[in-house]
């Protein structure tokens, strides 16, 4: 028995110049896609890739070392908002 794919509901417009849309139609054709499936396909790409790269942050190895050696730091002591943040923590899990 054959199931229907969700329905796509929602839209994008927007205006491109005519030989960049010849080349996204003479792409898709290659792939057997129409050009909708293939906008969304890399659109859809394109967006975790951006969101993946936004949601990483990444360290220098000097930085990496400085915050290692700042969490190693046993003689460190909490500040004031660090001991509210605690016990604001430990009062709301009780």
């Amino acid at each position: 028995m054959a199931t229907d794919s969700p329905k796509s509901e929602a839209r994008i417009n927007f205006r491109l110049p005519a030989d960049l849309k010849q080349q996204i139609e003479q792409a898709a054709a290659h792939l057997g896609q129409s050009v909708s499936e293939f906008a969304a396909s890399n659109l859809a790409q394109a967006a975790q890739e951006t969101i993946r790269e936004q949601s990483v942050t990444q360290l220098t190895n000097q930085d990496r070392d400085l915050f290692f050696a700042l969490l190693d730091n046993v003689d460190a002591q909490p500040n004031d908002a660090l001991k509210t943040a605690a016990q604001n923590y430990t009062q709301q899990m009780e």
